[in-house]
């Protein structure tokens, strides 16, 4: 696997191990965490701002309308912020932000995402406090409170001096939730930033397996499936005779079956989230709604199944696609059927040296803090993320938000107690990676 990024890997894996972690936070760390406690009322405050406006993936003027307010917020700290309008991949666009640096220190990609899964119509709408160490909201975690912490951690290492070396790029997609088609147009941006960068974050949620906070080095994929069944009709009488065969649904009962029995293996799920046949068939533009007529004494000729397949890399997908394939040429009497894979869809992070090192880093902020390590987490208990699309290229660490609960559902809940314990982590990661000397291209 050749990775711009994996020289990071390797060299700080050899500091980390031959050299003594540092005893104490720096001068300059110490102003971070009490910027980060001075001014945590502020970014809640700004958090209740960027939640109370609807940016459902779809909504492409509440998510211009957070973009401009995260301009609002970058721009001051000496970031030169552009907006990229996505009209052709039919979303509203991204934010991308970059701060040149000195020109030496290690090249930063920070990700983060404008849009929630609460469109207009949804009756989950406002941030409302819960006790004095909760919120809730669309989007309060997941992602306007990890760009909430994305930026105390920056205006942390303005008031320290470390922001002004700092060479950062920031990337704020506005469609993580519901990624545009083109996909290759909707990533495109971020992507490229991906090539150009040493070390990417990714600000979505901090996860806590047990109570203990987690380190993310692996995300695994996320793809689109659909299997179409065909067969003869006629009455049910005939059914599995040689004349008329086993109809569609027993077709794509059939396949479902086979993918439940041989597919398993470690870091791979596949699900069946819609699936209807009959005598008549349809589904909506959209891939989410699905219409069927029929009779008990009519055998069905048609029947269709969508669903997903998440996987821990690249070879993994294609390996797995190929026996869901296999599984689905296999027909019964008198019936056919196909799969098509979506196009598109989220890659996989899978762990490597290199994002274990920014773990290990980041291990080296949690002891200088007083903190417990965070172990790597298990990718089976994380989904798919924007950070995929560029953990090919950099070395990559996800959950640098905040904690929450409840996301993608009405109810929503973050722990504010997390966002300044992430803040201070970020900021003081950021500013020691950043003054490690970036790799030669």
């Amino acid at each position: 696997m050749a990775r711009i990024g994996r020289f990071f890997g390797l060299s700080l894996l050899m500091a980390t191990t031959a050299l003594p972690a540092q005893a104490a936070l720096t001068p300059a760390e110490k102003t971070m965490t009490r910027t980060v406690e001075a001014e945590n009322a502020a970014t809640v405050a700004l958090l209740e701002q960027l939640v109370n406006v609807n940016s459902g993936s779809r909504n492409l003027p509440g998510v211009t309308k957070v973009g401009e307010m995260m301009k609002a917020q970058l721009a001051p700290l000496g970031f030169d912020v552009r907006w990229v309008p996505m009209t052709a991949a039919g979303r509203a666009g991204h934010i991308i932000a970059t701060h040149k640096g000195n020109g030496r220190g290690k090249r930063l990609l920070l990700i983060g995402h404008l849009d929630t899964v609460f469109e207009p119509d949804s009756p989950f709408q406002r941030f409302a406090r819960k006790g004095g160490d909760k919120a809730e909201g669309p989007g309060v975690g997941d992602d306007k409170g990890g760009m909430v912490v994305m930026l105390a951690a920056l205006r942390a290492m303005k008031a320290a001096g470390t922001l002004a070396k700092a060479g950062i790029e920031i990337v704020l997609t506005g469609d993580e939730e519901d990624v545009g088609d083109p996909v290759e147009i909707a990533r495109a941006d971020l992507i490229a930033a991906g090539k150009r960068a040493d070390v990417a974050l990714d600000f979505e949620g901090l996860v806590r397996d047990n109570g203990r906070d987690m380190g993310s080095i692996a995300r695994r994929s996320s793809n689109s499936w659909t299997v179409k069944a065909t067969g003869n009709s006629g009455h049910s009488s005939g059914i599995f005779s040689e004349k008329v065969g086993y109809g569609a649904i027993y077709e794509l009962v059939r396949i479902l079956d086979a993918f439940r029995r041989d597919l398993p293996e470690t870091n791979l799920t596949y699900n069946v989230g819609l699936i209807a046949g009959g005598s008549t068939q349809s589904t909506d533009a959209e891939g989410i709604r699905m219409t069927a007529t029929g009779k008990g004494n009519i055998i069905a000729p048609i029947a269709e199944a969508r669903g997903d397949l998440r996987t821990l890399s690249q070879e993994q997908t294609e390996r797995v696609k190929a026996k869901m394939a296999a599984i689905v040429a296999q027909h019964l009497p008198g019936t056919s059927a196909a799969i098509e894979f979506e196009k598109g869809g989220y890659p996989a992070m899978a762990p490597t040296d290199g994002n274990r090192a920014i773990l290990t880093a980041l291990n080296g902020v949690n002891k200088d803090l007083g903190l417990p390590d965070m172990p790597p987490l298990d990718p089976l208990k994380r989904g798919a993320g924007d950070v995929s699309f560029v953990a090919s290229d950099v070395d990559s660490f996800a959950g640098m938000g905040p904690y929450s609960t409840g996301d993608h559902a009405p109810g929503e809940t973050v722990d504010l107690t997390s966002i300044p314990l992430q803040a201070k982590r970020a900021a003081i990661l950021m500013s020691r990676l950043a003054a490690e000397p970036r790799a030669k291209r």
